[in-house]
């Protein structure tokens, strides 16, 4: 590949979840793109409802950085390819600066990207700069860009903040929490962009209330190098797959669907929720997603369970994760008690939990390959079916989710990232 690229980039992090993160890298894509330039948003980690809001702030795809899942190469060839088009990159980074192995800090440093620390400015004054200069410090080889106050409240608490910066740290300005573009959420995390009919809105409000704290201006550019050539077999050429989208299947790495295209695959989108049958396909990928709002309208769709229970008996392969695994359970029970009986390809039922159930970084051993992937669920699933594996997280992490196969069936808790392995992708939906 050529030599090395440059594009102005900053990775927007915080102290820690629930300051305001999203937002603010929202609002900061969207005030770039209003003003004419081409913006490019990556996600720090696993994560598929925040880039959704992310794809229509900056309306360009959005996809994973993760030097463990997805990997220290293909997240250098993914900076590299979007520095050749963008006039801007922004990182969003997960959970606080310093937090996980690896943490967005850790990112931030092997990539050379300097941090924004978003900082909830709420019932605070001089304190934040402390906190932001602990931010900038604590870590001295790491690239620091300045600070972004989010929510808040006068002109002279803006004043404040900015005035309590020491050490020539520089203000990035500040969003007011008075603008009513806080995005709503729900128990796994932000409410999906599809369910907002006012996003835009809310999008276009942040972009000028930050715009009228700052310059706007770009930061330093930074040089990506060039990633190592890869070959992509055509593994899955002439493969048609049909693909489960739609409010209640959502959770897809766009990464994922490229790499299957890439590998030959065709793919045919459908609806469980609206369809009445598959469209003609090889393999069926059943991603994860909010059966769980759903499941009445799922058990009540027949043709289309037919359909799928007709696809399994002929033999076809299946790969169902997490909310797509809980669709191929027997029962689906939600948290006010109220039931649904769904595919029953799987036995066993599942039952949903007000409190996160499991959340971890998972390397799966299959007898295709190991891939890597995350698992995020607030369910339990009771089944005595015997696992043909379990994950290990990298990290410690609570969940070493269970793996069940039956046929061609694969189904798990795992969301699985296709690149980290693309051979055992393959093989998974490989007819």
């Amino acid at each position: 590949m050529s030599d090395a690229r440059h594009c102005p980039a900053v990775l927007i992090a915080a102290p820690a979840s629930g300051q305001g993160k999203t937002t603010v890298t929202a609002a900061l894509a969207r005030l770039h793109r209003n003003q004419g330039r081409k913006v490019r948003v990556f996600k720090c980690g696993p994560d598929f409802l925040d880039p959704m809001i992310l794809e229509r702030a900056s309306g360009a795809p959005v996809y994973q950085l993760d030097l463990w899942m997805v990997g220290e190469q293909e997240s250098r060839r993914l900076l590299w390819e979007a520095a050749a088009e963008a006039d801007l990159i922004l990182i969003e980074g997960v959970m606080g600066l310093f937090d996980g192995t690896p943490s967005s800090a850790d990112l931030a440093r092997h990539f050379g990207v300097p941090v924004l620390a978003v900082i909830d400015g709420t019932a605070m004054a001089q304190t934040f700069g402390a906190l932001a200069l602990g931010l900038a410090r604590y870590q001295p080889d790491l690239p620091f860009a300045g600070v972004l106050a989010n929510r808040v409240g006068t002109l002279r608490h803006a004043q404040l903040l900015e005035g309590s910066l020491t050490e020539g740290l520089r203000w990035y300005g500040g969003l007011s929490r008075e603008t009513g573009i806080e995005l709503p959420s729900r128990h796994l995390g932000l409410v999906q962009a599809s369910e907002l009919n006012d996003l835009d809105a809310r999008l276009d409000a942040a972009a000028t209330a930050l715009g009228a704290s700052c310059d706007a201006a770009l930061p330093p550019a930074v040089r990506f190098a060039a990633p190592t050539e890869r070959a992509i077999e055509p593994l899955l050429q002439g493969v048609r797959i049909a693909v489960a989208r739609d409010e209640a299947f959502a959770f897809t790495y766009g990464a994922n669907l490229d790499l299957l295209r890439a590998m030959g695959a065709q793919l045919a989108f459908f609806s469980p929720l609206h369809d009445a049958s598959l469209p003609e396909a090889d393999s069926l990928y059943l991603p994860g997603g909010y059966p769980e709002l759903h499941h009445q309208a799922l058990a009540s769709n027949t043709p289309m369970l037919e359909a799928i229970r007709a696809h399994h008996h002929a033999g076809k392969p299946l790969l169902a994760e997490c909310g797509g695994m809980l669709y191929l359970l027997e029962a689906l029970t939600d948290v006010g008690g109220e039931r649904a009986e769904l595919l029953g390809l799987l036995a066993g039922e599942a039952v949903m939990q007000k409190r996160l159930a499991a959340l971890a970084l998972q390397a799966v051993e299959l007898p295709e390959g190991t891939l890597r992937g995350h698992t995020y669920h607030h369910s339990l699933t009771s089944t005595e079916l015997e696992p043909i594996a379990r994950g290990q997280s990298p990290n410690g992490g609570r969940g070493a989710e269970a793996v069940y196969r039956h046929g061609r069936l694969t189904a798990s808790y795992v969301h699985f990232y296709f690149a980290s392995n693309p051979q055992a992708s393959a093989a998974l939906l490989c007819p």
